[in-house]
């Protein structure tokens, strides 16, 4: 539901640019990151009149919320705050670069390589040492920027979680990643020392299954590791009962045992919703932050806003584009693995794609490919979320009284609260915002009604 803080990525996102390695060695990571940008609300607020290009604040509230508007001190603070993300994204992308040159340059990779050699006997027993070493170094290094964006968090007043929780969060992410990232580097150099010119393809093959299964259980499995869920009808069957109105106006009913509540204010001060998982595992996320601190029209637009990606398919879709990605970046990781071991191989003393080495120019690569393919992904997200805005317009319409002023008003408070850019660049937008900006969601609330102008809605008939 909630808009992005664009200098972290979502794997929710999935990750568009499309290698499956990095969607899995960086999963929990991804996730973590991806929860701590959701855009958030709480109390309702004064709305002022802004003047143009100018920082807003300055005129008289209006009874309807048609712009998004910001007071003097928030409007400063949030462009402080959204500027400092956007500056972390951009170092945290070069600095994971510099890293892996460093440690291929340096001779790091190799020595790893050959420590791990030298400590067993069979390839599966040098990637079981080199693989998690590889990759908790990787970790250890990316530590300081994110304890610094978790600083900033905290600093602008969006997470609560004190550093001991957010510590042992990191580690249990940590350990995942070095055991999910084990096991598909395994599975990769399996297929690299049998199909040595056509891996990307098997290797795809084998990816197919093992990244439906991790969508499977991660709402069964890992995000219960991180926080607390219950059922939503436990502690609030009337918003249940309220849900079942949206669902049969839909002609999609949803089971009250695929809703559940998150306890989010334990770890933030956000609000938010998603809809994750896949088949039996399927299901809709509300924050309790969400019920606590805002309006029950307020709520229901954003649970509609949630049944439009459960309506919608997005789910379904989100993933298979993923595949789509994976395939196509797959390819060119190959060909480029190719040009960058035949002409930076033998300095970095790597033999070949089928040492282990290789893994860690293949994660440059990575990275390089997850970068210039984040507006891709982005691009197409922000499509998925503007109809899930549309969805929840029309589904919460004549159930929710003024449910479009309830709309813009939802999205007035997240920007406030989330310290939302009142006015992101198109580059900025283009590259990082995963959601339509604030502002622009907020007046296409206000003005969004086919049925004052006679015309029929897009999906809820």
């Amino acid at each position: 539901m909630a808009g992005e803080r664009g200098p972290v990525r979502k794997v929710r996102a999935f990750v568009w640019a499309g290698l499956f390695l990095f969607a899995c060695c960086g999963f929990v990571d991804q996730k973590a990151k991806a929860e701590a940008r959701q855009a958030s609300t709480a109390e309702g607020s004064q709305a002022e009149t802004p003047k143009p290009n100018e920082p807003q604040g300055a005129g008289q509230a209006l009874g309807k919320t048609d712009q998004f508007r910001l007071n003097k001190e928030t409007y400063e603070k949030a462009v402080a705050y959204s500027k400092a993300w956007y500056r972390l994204y951009f170092v945290s992308v070069g600095w994971s670069i510099a890293c892996l040159l460093l440690l291929l340059r340096l001779g790091v990779v190799a020595r790893l390589r050959d420590f791990a050699e030298r400590r067993a006997g069979s390839w599966v027993l040098h990637g079981a040492i080199f693989v998690p070493a590889l990759l908790l170094l990787l970790g250890v290094l990316r530590l300081p920027l994110r304890i610094y964006g978790h600083g900033l968090s905290l600093g602008y007043q969006q997470s609560v979680q004190g550093w001991g929780s957010w510590f042992w969060d990191c580690t249990k992410a940590e350990l995942l990643n070095l055991g999910l990232g084990l096991v598909v580097a395994l599975i990769l150099f399996a297929v690299i020392r049998w199909k040595p010119r056509t891996w990307w393809l098997y290797f795809w093959f084998a990816a197919v299954p093992l990244a439906t299964f991790l969508v499977f259980v991660a709402p069964l499995v890992i995000d219960p590791m991180f926080n607390n869920f219950e059922p939503l009808e436990r502690k609030h069957p009337e918003l249940v009962q309220s849900i079942e109105k949206l669902t049969e106006k839909a002609g999609m009913p949803i089971p009250s045992e695929r809703m559940f509540l998150m306890e989010a204010s334990a770890k933030s001060n956000q609000i938010n919703a998603y809809v994750t998982g896949i088949g039996a595992s399927k299901r809709v996320v509300v924050w309790d932050n969400t019920i606590r601190k805002l309006a029950p029209g307020e709520v229901l637009f954003v649970v509609g806003h949630e049944i439009g990606h459960y309506a919608l398919g997005h789910v379904v879709k989100g993933f298979a584009v993923f595949l789509g990605g994976l395939f196509v970046g797959l390819y060119v990781a190959y060909r480029a693995l190719r040009w960058v071991l035949d002409r930076w191989g033998a300095p970095w003393k790597i033999r070949g794609q089928q040492d282990w080495g290789a893994l860690a120019a293949l994660l440059l690569l990575v990275e390089v490919l997850g970068f210039l393919g984040e507006p891709l992904g982005n691009g197409f997200s922000r499509t998925l979320e503007h109809a899930a805005d549309v969805y929840g317009l029309e589904v919460t319409h004549g159930i929710v009284p003024d449910s479009s002023e309830e709309a813009a008003r939802t999205f007035q408070v997240m920007g406030e609260k989330d310290l939302e850019d009142p006015n992101p660049s198109a580059f900025i937008t283009f590259w990082l915002y995963s959601h339509p900006p604030i502002a622009k969601r907020v007046e296409f609330a206000h003005n969004y009604d086919p049925w004052g102008k006679g015309e029929e809605p897009k999906y809820v008939k």
